[in-house]
């Protein structure tokens, strides 16, 4: 049955559906509508006009591959019964109290099931914990469809690994993890997303290896990212550079390459809850893998700490300090503001009386009204400040002269904070005239 669905898919007698057009569902689907006939589905009416339209809200294509895309991108739900496979790729995000919030991914399921033809094959590609497709999607699609799976219908997991705002590591470059409830599910799945995946596909055991494996790879992450901000904070206290101190490490061979920072987005700081709530649920305590979430959740009431201090030590006022931010998107030439971690030295710094400016000429404006109640300023504006915070490697702020920094600063100020986060710029330079500090 399902290698004949292949055949189809090529031949353009079957569509593929994509439910879900965020920063990792669009990108499927542009890559997939070179191939074959590929039905683009998001809930979001207004996100489905701009694509219309020919505007890439994500940033992560651009606007010209969304112009030329035959991608057919819809609102209706009930154009999914055009499509025989279906991949389903909405975020996984987790609730104020760490655990898993399935909710998108249970409605998708549930519309997705409603819609449901006999002979379908169903891709998940959202971060789980091992059983969630199984033991959780499976249930709701049989129950909106009426279709028994193993029998009408098939099920596959195969996690994304896109990195919203990289242009290097793409859907393309990148090998793709597939797996399938059975031999012929797993057949067809790798064989689909060869016509996209030039790197080629992995073919895991099952559904749940696959899951453990994406839930692990960013969780690795997060412990060496969480090791590094542990080093910062104790190096600090011993008046040591930590990122000379890495990069003497780094000529060992087997060294590791990560740096200090601020861990958000949607994956590393989700992905390892995810994996922890499962353990619990099993009875272990995980230790090491939380551990290094609080720490890292820690580090921008950190850098907004070490902010105060670094005031206090030039003799400026804290209460009313005038402090700009400069970038708050959760990573580096990514628009999404979601889940960023800026947002906690912004809320930390108002604890102590400070108001600061935000400037992010990258970042979703319209979002962060809404998430955060944030307006953003311009560049032009940051001037007669106490202290700056260049909180995200932004090309457009790795541009900025030593003049430029210079004007942002109250020209009184004999030593001026200058808090550069990520080590952009040459300590030694700045540390004449600055009190210089970066993680």
């Amino acid at each position: 049955m399902n290698l004949d669905l292949f055949e189809k898919l090529v031949s353009g007698e079957e569509k593929l559906s994509l439910v879900g057009l965020g920063y990792v569902g669009m990108p499927i689907a542009v890559a997939f509508a070179k191939k074959i006939k590929v039905i683009g589905f998001d809930l979001n009416e207004k996100k489905v006009e701009l694509y219309r339209s020919g505007v890439d809200p994500t940033n992560e294509v651009g606007d010209e591959v969304i112009r030329n895309t035959s991608v057919d991108f819809t609102a209706d739900a009930s154009r999914l019964k055009e499509a025989k496979f279906h991949i389903v790729a909405v975020p996984t995000p987790v609730n104020e109290d760490h655990t898993p919030d399935l909710s998108p991914l249970e409605g998708a399921s549930r519309l997705l099931g409603q819609n449901l033809t006999r002979g379908s094959v169903v891709v998940y590609e959202s971060t789980v914990y091992p059983g969630v497709t199984e033991d959780i999607c499976v249930p709701i699609l049989e129950r909106e469809s009426g279709l028994r799976c193993g029998v009408d219908f098939r099920v596959g997991y195969s996690p994304e690994r896109i990195n919203p705002g990289d242009r290097v590591h793409r859907l393309e470059t990148i090998v793709k993890i597939v797996s399938g409830m059975d031999e012929e599910t797993l057949e067809t799945v790798a064989r689909v997303y060869e016509l996209v995946v030039e790197a080629g596909v992995y073919r895991a055991e099952s559904i749940r290896v696959a899951e453990a494996a994406k839930v692990i790879e960013n969780s690795q992450r997060d412990i060496n990212i969480a090791f590094m901000n542990e080093l910062s904070i104790i190096f600090h206290k011993m008046g040591i550079d930590t990122k000379e101190v890495l990069a003497a490490a780094g000529t060992k061979w087997n060294f590791l390459n990560f740096a200090p920072g601020l861990v958000g987005g949607h994956c590393i700081g989700v992905d390892p809850y995810y994996l922890t709530y499962k353990a619990e649920q099993l009875g272990y305590h995980s230790q090491i893998i939380l551990s290094g979430r609080r720490i890292n959740d820690d580090m921008g009431k950190y850098v907004a700490e070490s902010l105060v201090k670094n005031l206090i030590r030039t003799g400026a006022a804290v209460s009313g300090a005038r402090v700009a931010i400069l970038g708050f998107t959760f990573k580096e030439n990514c628009p999404d503001t979601r889940n960023t971690k800026v947002i906690d030295i912004y809320r930390e710094l108002g604890e102590y009386g400070i108001t600061p400016m935000v400037v992010d000429p990258e970042a979703d404006a319209e979002e962060a009204g809404q998430l955060y109640g944030i307006t953003f300023q311009k560049l032009e504006d940051i001037r007669d400040m106490d202290a700056v915070i260049i909180a995200v490697a932004h090309a457009s702020f790795q541009e900025l002269s030593p003049e430029r920094i210079a004007s942002f600063f109250h020209p009184d100020h004999k030593v001026k904070v200058l808090m550069d986060l990520k080590g952009l710029f040459d300590r030694k330079e700045y540390q004449k005239d600055y009190l210089y500090w970066r993680l």
